[in-house]
């Protein structure tokens, strides 16, 4: 049996843990039994945004009339594409290896408990008091063995399709298809029920859906009844809700339908780690397991599963680990977007989970034609919302529909994190005519709408 200072099972973010712990003298053994990096750069986050910006120029040349331009697209080279973000992949693994000192011993392979303390990686016993488990999620099993999932495409094998068929209505689902679409792809997205991107602001997703489905060809209250692959094509039979039946057929389907922890090989059942009834793995504050000393990261607890918020965890993981700083971590705020066309940021609660929660607040919605460069983008529908309480002036949600919302985001972001006041938003200086300047009159119509709340 191997002796370490440290186990880090999964070399995605925590790999920096282990090189940083390396670096520290600490003997640290990483586990990984796929790619190393993780989901995020080698099928995740990453390579999907690198499509993505050959989906925003393939687009602005589609809708190049807006700006009184006559322009088109005589050949988009897809195979290309592909080649260019499996280049980038193939980069992924051998860039994250190269982290590591002599201190880090690299196991290739599927790591799974024996004890507390005790993994075995290809027949081999390591221990370690501290084990940092970060092991992520997969996509759901597709309901077609010849059907894909998001990482049938990260890399992309073989000659791009020329058709496709989506069934999801997450952001993954949105992004693809959106992606696929642009580039020329014969591409229908099925969503089971009326909706799109269902866990944002009612109003931001009502915008999203106008916008989005205006490009893609989307069967709402739709699902597959049966499938079959005959002569490389899929051949769908498709409910609707209302109880008719149809028939579509593509080159490829994928299914963007959810993601599950890949915690089901680790054996938890031989340690005292506790998981949830959908496998992910129960922790407390300080993200340590119900195992003293065994730490979860990550998407593996389920809690926020997105790439910044494991980036940060893994940091306060090893602040725990290499400088003994042992205490609890909690986020302020958890922002994300949906990178698709139109583009969605969201940080906070959405007026829906303030109604569930009883709480007291004021709503303000703004159009972001007041700025001159919001204007030169010629587009009616961009638009920030808030949610203010109305005591204290704190935003508790903000949502945003629009070219660089994600950018334009981090300054409410900032106020958030350093004094969460909304009228901070109102008296700071703007580059003028900046995209950023549409949050002044959306700060000074949310500051009025307080005001005005407070008089009734």
């Amino acid at each position: 049996m191997k002796t370490f200072d440290i186990i880090v099972i999964g070399a995605g973010r925590a790999s920096n843990l282990a090189k940083n712990a390396g670096k520290a003298g600490k003997k640290v053994a990483i586990v990984e039994k796929a790619a190393f990096g993780g989901t995020c750069p080698n099928k995740g986050c990453v390579p999907s945004k690198l499509l993505i910006g050959y989906a925003h120029v393939a687009r602005a040349i589609e809708e190049s009339s807006r700006h009184f331009i006559d322009a088109q697209i005589n050949h988009i080279d897809v195979a290309k594409i592909f080649e260019e973000t499996n280049k980038h992949i193939e980069s992924v693994d051998p860039a994250y290896r190269r982290k590591f000192n002599e201190n880090v011993e690299i196991f290739e392979g599927v790591a799974s408990f024996v004890s507390n303390y005790v993994v075995e990686v290809n027949g081999e016993q390591l221990t370690a008091p501290k084990i940092v488990i970060a092991t992520g999620t997969r996509p759901k099993k597709p309901e077609h063995e010849r059907a894909w999932t998001s990482d049938d495409i990260f890399p992309l094998l073989g000659t791009p399709p020329k058709s496709i068929t989506i069934v999801g209505s997450g952001f993954i689902a949105c992004e693809l298809t959106n992606f696929f679409d642009a580039i020329g792809i014969e591409t229908k997205m099925l969503v089971r029920s009326q909706k799109l991107l269902s866990n944002e602001d009612r109003e931001i997703g009502t915008i999203f859906k106008e916008e989005f489905s205006k490009n893609i060809d989307i069967a709402f209250d739709t699902s597959i009844e049966r499938v079959a692959y005959v002569d490389n094509m899929f051949q769908m039979n498709l409910v609707h809700k209302d109880g008719t039946t149809s028939t579509h057929q593509s080159e490829a389907l994928l299914y963007a339908t959810g993601r599950v922890p890949n915690t089901d090989t680790l054996h938890l059942e031989n340690t005292d780690i506790k998981t949830t009834a959908r496998g992910f793995i129960e922790r407390d504050g300080y993200f340590e397991t119900a195992v003293k000393g065994v730490y979860v990261v990550g998407d593996a607890s389920g809690e926020n599963m997105l790439q910044h918020a494991a980036a940060a965890e893994v940091n306060h993981v090893q602040k725990v680990l290499l400088n003994g700083k042992a205490q609890k971590h909690t986020f302020k705020y958890m922002p994300h977007a949906v990178f698709t066309d139109p583009e969605i940021a969201s940080v906070g609660l959405t007026e829906q989970q303030a109604e569930e929660l009883g709480l007291e607040y004021v709503t303000s919605s703004s159009g972001w034609l007041a700025s001159a460069k919001a204007q030169s983008l010629r587009l009616k529908y961009p638009r920030t919302k808030f949610l203010i309480d109305p005591k204290s002036y704190k935003i508790l949600g903000c949502h945003m529909v629009g070219p660089e919302s994600s950018s334009m985001m981090h300054q409410v972001l900032a106020i958030m994190h350093l004094d969460n006041d909304v009228r901070h938003l109102k008296e700071m200086l703007y580059i003028h005519p900046a995209l950023n300047e549409a949050l002044l009159p959306a700060a000074v119509k949310a500051i009025g709408k307080v005001r005005a709340s407070l008089q009734k």
